[in-house]
C-alpha cells in the first residue's frame, strides 16, 4: 500500500485559514449588528491571541507621479505582512467593496486580501478572498 505524499499548503493559505477561523470565532461571540470598528478590534485581538502578527488601521499613501500623497486611506488589518483584511458590516458586498480591497492590495504590494462582512447570519456567506499577482504563492 502506497503512502500518500503530504500536501504542503503555502504559508499564506495557512494564514488566511487562521484569519477565517478567528473571524468565525468573533462572529459566533458577537453576532451581526455591531459597528465595523468593533469587529475589527475584536478580530485583531483574536488573531494576536492566535500568535499572528497583526497591524490595525495602517496608513496607506497613494504614490502618484513619484510622490507619496497622504490621503487618509487606512487598511483595517495587515496580518503577517502578507494578507490584508478589510472588515465590513453591510447588507451585501458590492463591487465597490471588492474594488477598494483590490486598490489597497495594489497600493500596498500585498497580493492577498480577505473581505469579511460581519453583517450576515452565517459568516461563511460574508467572506471573499481576493488574489492579485503571484505573492500568494509565498
Amino acid at each position: 500500500m502506497a503512502t500518500a505524499t503530504p500536501v504542503h499548503t503555502p504559508r499564506v493559505n495557512q494564514i488566511t485559514g487562521k484569519i477565517i477561523s478567528g473571524a468565525m470565532q468573533v462572529h459566533s461571540l458577537l453576532g451581526p449588528g455591531l459597528l465595523e470598528s468593533a469587529y475589527q478590534a475584536c478580530l485583531q485581538h483574536e488573531l494576536s491571541k492566535r500568535g499572528l502578527n497583526v497591524a490595525g488601521q495602517v496608513g496607506l499613501p497613494v504614490v502618484y507621479d513619484g510622490e507619496k500623497i497622504e490621503l487618509g486611506y487606512r487598511i483595517d488589518l495587515i496580518v503577517e505582512n502578507v494578507v490584508i483584511v478589510e472588515v465590513k458590516c453591510v447588507e451585501a458586498i458590492h463591487p465597490v467593496h471588492q474594488a477598494q480591497l483590490l486598490s489597497y492590495m495594489r497600493l500596498s504590494g500585498i497580493g492577498v486580501g480577505l473581505l469579511i462582512n460581519f453583517h450576515v447570519l452565517h459568516l461563511r456567506e460574508g467572506i471573499k478572498r481576493m488574489v492579485d499577482g503571484r505573492d500568494w504563492e509565498k
